[in-house]
C-alpha cells in the first residue's frame, strides 16, 4: 500500500516544517513537462558558471560558446572591444536569429553571414543593407543584447535573466571563505573532467545536499570526516554543508576573527541554486557545475582550481573521482526506483536533510513564479 500525503496534493508542494514536510512526489523527477518548466523558471533566471567566460581574450577577438549546453542551449559570444571592454553578448542576429559569429575569430566589426548586419564588438547595431525605407529603424532592439558577466577569482559568471544581483547569489560564499588567496587559484585541466548519470538532475542534487548517506555510501570518507560534527546552513539562495576534520586529517585554519576560528573544517561545500557546487578544500576548489540534458540524464563537469598541490593527496578532497562514482551509482539507483508504482514520496529527516529541504522549497518558489 502506498503511503500518501493526501492534505497535499501538488507535486511540488513542500511545508515549510521541515518535521511536517513531505517530499516531492516521484512524478517530479519523471515528468519532461515539469523538467522542461524548471530549466525556464529556475535556470533561465540563475547566474550560471560560464568556465568559457574565464579564459584570456585579446581586444579584437570574438569567441562564440554555448551557457549550459543540453539544457539552457543559449548562443553566446564573448568580445573584447578595442578599448579592452570584455562584452558578454547574444550571438544570435536580431534581424532574421541567424548566429553571428560562427567560430573564434579577430574583427573590427561583426558581420551576420545571412543578410549583412552589423554590429560593433560592443553588440551596438551599426548598418543593415535595404532597410532604408524600414520606419522606426534601427531601434535599441537591433542591437545585441548583452549579458551581465562577473568575475571572482578564476571563476566567470553570467546569465540569461537573473532573478537577483550577484552578490545576493554569491554574497553568502564570499563572506565565508573570502579570506583565502582565491586569485592564486588555478584550474588544472589534467583532473578536471565531465560524468554522465543516468538521473534526474535534481536527485544529483537532492543526494549532495545531505551528508546523511555518507557512512553507508562513502567509507573512505568516513576517515577523514566527523559525521557526528557535520552541520546544514542554509540561505537565501544556497547552503553551507560544513565538513569537521576526523582527528588529524588535513583542515583548513581559518584566521581569528572568522565563524569557524578554531575549528578543523575538512572542507566548505557550497550549493548555489539551482546547479552549482562549490566544494572547497586545504588543497583549493572542486567546483561542480550540473547540467540537466534530459528528464532522466544528467552531465556534471569538475573543474578543479588549485592553490595548495602538496595537499591535494590529503583530507576529505583526496579521491574524488571515487567519491563521484559511488555517488553515481545510489543516484542511478534512485532514478529506478523514483518510477516504481509503489513509491510516491516520503519524509525529510530534521536534522540530516536541511538543505535537501531548502532545495525542495525553492524549486517549489520557481514553479510559482511560472504559475
Amino acid at each position: 500500500m502506498v503511503c500518501r500525503d493526501a492534505g497535499r496534493d501538488g507535486p511540488l508542494d513542500i511545508a515549510a516544517d521541515i518535521r511536517e514536510a513531505w517530499t516531492p512526489r516521484s512524478a517530479v523527477y519523471r515528468d519532461s513537462r515539469i523538467h522542461e518548466l524548471l530549466i525556464d523558471r529556475a535556470f533561465a533566471r540563475s547566474w550560471q558558471l560560464a568556465p568559457e567566460a574565464a579564459e584570456a581574450l585579446a581586444p579584437g577577438e570574438a569567441r562564440p560558446f554555448t551557457l549550459l549546453e543540453g539544457s539552457l542551449d543559449e548562443p553566446l559570444l564573448l568580445t573584447r572591444d578595442e578599448s579592452g571592454d570584455l562584452h558578454c553578448l547574444s550571438n544570435v542576429c536580431t534581424h532574421r536569429g541567424n548566429l553571428v559569429v560562427p567560430g573564434a575569430c579577430r574583427a573590427k566589426v561583426l558581420r551576420c553571414g545571412y543578410h549583412g548586419r552589423r554590429f560593433g564588438l560592443d553588440g551596438r547595431f551599426l548598418s543593415m543593407p535595404e532597410f532604408d525605407e524600414a520606419r522606426g529603424f534601427p531601434a535599441r532592439t537591433d542591437d545585441l543584447p548583452e549579458l551581465g558577466l562577473e568575475r571572482w577569482g578564476p571563476l566567470a559568471f553570467t546569465g540569461i535573466a537573473p532573478a537577483c544581483p550577484i552578490e545576493d547569489w554569491l554574497g553568502a560564499v564570499r563572506a565565508r571563505v573570502g579570506w583565502l588567496p582565491f586569485d592564486e587559484f588555478r584550474l588544472d585541466t589534467t583532473t578536471s573532467r565531465d560524468y554522465t548519470v543516468a538521473a534526474n538532475w535534481m536527485l544529483y542534487c537532492d543526494n549532495y545536499l545531505e551528508g546523511f548517506h555518507i557512512p553507508f555510501v562513502h567509507e573512505a570518507l568516513t576517515t577523514a570526516l566527523d559525521y557526528g560534527a557535520y552541520t546544514t546552513e542554509t540561505f537565501d539562495h544556497g547552503s553551507l554543508q560544513l565538513g569537521i576534520a576526523a582527528r588529524g586529517a588535513a583542515a583548513f585554519e581559518p584566521p581569528g576573527g572568522h565563524p569557524d576560528a578554531g575549528r578543523a573544517v575538512a572542507g566548505y561545500y557550497f550549493w548555489l541554486f539551482p546547479n552549482l557546487m562549490l566544494n572547497f578544500y586545504p588543497w583549493g576548489l572542486s567546483a561542480n557545475l550540473v547540467q540537466p540534458l534530459a528528464v532522466d540524464r544528467t552531465r556534471v563537469r569538475f573543474f578543479d582550481y588549485v592553490w595548495r598541490a602538496e595537499r591535494r593527496g590529503a583530507g576529505a578532497g583526496t579521491d574524488l573521482h571515487r567519491v563521484e562514482l559511488e555517488d553515481e551509482a545510489v543516484v542511478k539507483n534512485v532514478q529506478r526506483g523514483v518510477r516504481s508504482r509503489l513509491y510516491e514520496r516520503g519524509r525529510y529527516s530534521p536534522t540530516q536533510e536541511i538543505g535537501v529541504h531548502h532545495f525542495h522549497r525553492l524549486l517549489a518558489r520557481s514553479l510559482a513564479d511560472a504559475a
